[in-house]
């Protein structure tokens, strides 16, 4: 699994950041996973009883390739591949009093606790950030929760599809009178750990600063509503551009996707030398002095005769003809492909953006591929070179060899089920 190197590098830019990693299902460790990406020395919490519920997802890998369900006991969820990659993983149970001591070693040795469980739970647990902030007054806390540590709280879990139908996000997609559609990539999952890390980094820079920690809350039906509001759905429904507009967006016409007669192509041509360039390549250049299409405003009023135009010169070609002949005109354009192709695209998989996934014990024992690390830097390493760890690898590294305990220590909270 590659690092981008540079012949000069420094390093990991986060090296020096210790990060408890108190997350479980999608959001949480996906944020946590950037963390580890960019250096970070990321240690995953998990309760012995209940462990994080992404190492129960399928599909599986094991010695003989992939399954939809676990036939050996080494077999590992395709989800924890990915999303655990250079954590080390210990055991500790919360809920035993016990633990608290346990919890409070951690703390003074971390730069920053992460966690996405539901508003309120952490504290009952004397986990939450007025218990870390008496301990250290230096920690990063971040809250990663559906509705934000304050405020008016949602019902139920935040769960990606709720906070999908939430924030209205499976009412822009899909044309109208369509049902609701939810998009395929686990997007609220996705984002919100985004701005996150993104508080999380400013925080720490600040703390450096002033050597006092925060808390840092982020809403996932905040990220989520707030990215809806980029574009004015409810302005342009009411200038008579309908919130869902199905493959094209009415407002930047020519721009959409057109079916070919091998699959579909998207065009971009919003601006006017794009524009003139794309009707020119299309055969059409007598559109360029039709008032109707001869600037943007007035494609946007005439999108639909715009679209069918396009479409019916699409149609007649399949996608790589579409293609090549809009890239010798410049107009951008592009198949829609699917996700394994993808993924697999020479590009990113060389940037090392998507990577060939690995059993930890077996290695590649399938064509599988995941995520990698979308950022270069040119004097430092990033990326994930270490297997998802087994529920408390490292435990003894960790209790004994971070915090000091002894080995007796370690088998008695071991018996008593602290660990």
């Amino acid at each position: 699994m590659p690092h981008s190197s540079t012949k000069e590098t420094h390093g990991r830019p986060l090296e020096d950041v210790t990060v408890l990693d108190l997350t479980t299902a999608l959001a949480g460790p996906f944020g946590t996973l950037l963390l580890a990406g960019l250096g970070a020395r990321v240690i995953k919490i998990e309760n012995p009883l209940s462990v994080d519920s992404c190492r129960e997802n399928p599909p599986y890998l094991g010695k003989s390739g992939a399954t939809l369900v676990r036939c050996d006991a080494d077999d590992v969820s395709v989800s924890a591949i990915n999303r655990l990659r250079n954590k080390q993983a210990i055991t500790l149970n919360l809920k035993n009093p016990k633990a608290r001591d346990v919890f409070a070693d951690l703390v003074r040795r971390a730069d920053v606790i992460f966690e996405n469980f539901s508003r309120g739970a952490m504290n009952r647990l004397g986990a939450g950030y007025a218990q870390a902030r008496e301990i250290n007054p230096g920690i990063v806390y971040c809250s990663l929760t559906g509705f934000g540590s304050e405020g008016e709280a949602g019902t139920g879990k935040a769960m990606d599809a709720i906070i999908q139908a939430l924030s209205g996000f499976m009412m822009i997609s899909g044309a109208q009178g369509d049902p609701p559609v939810r998009v395929g990539v686990p997007v609220a999952d996705m984002c919100a750990p985004l701005f996150a890390v993104i508080g999380v980094l400013a925080a720490l820079m600040q703390t450096r600063r002033t050597g006092i920690g925060q808390h840092v809350d982020v809403s996932m039906l905040g990220v989520m509503s707030m990215m809806v509001s980029g574009e004015p759905f409810d302005l342009l429904e009411r200038l008579g551009i309908p919130q869902r507009t199905g493959l094209s967006v009415p407002r930047l016409s020519p721009f959409g996707t057109y079916r070919t007669r091998d699959g579909f192509v998207a065009i971009c041509a919003p601006m006017e030398a794009l524009a003139k360039a794309l009707f020119e390549a299309i055969g059409r250049p007598e559109l360029n002095s039709d008032p109707r299409f001869s600037t943007r405003d007035q494609r946007v009023v005439h999108v639909h005769e715009v679209d069918r135009i396009i479409e019916n010169y699409t149609q007649r070609f399949t996608a790589a003809e579409v293609i090549a002949t809009l890239e010798a005109a410049r107009v951008p354009a592009a198949q829609v492909r699917n996700t394994d192709e993808a993924v697999r695209d020479p590009r990113v998989v060389a940037r090392g953006e998507t990577v060939k996934l690995s059993h930890p014990k077996y290695g590649e024992v399938d064509d599988v591929y995941g995520m990698g690390m979308p950022l270069k830097f040119s004097g430092a390493q990033v990326g994930f070179d270490q297997p998802p760890p087994a529920v408390g690898e490292h435990n003894e590294a960790i209790y004994g060899g971070l915090l000091g305990y002894s080995a007796e220590r370690i088998a008695e909270l071991r018996r008593d089920g602290v660990i």
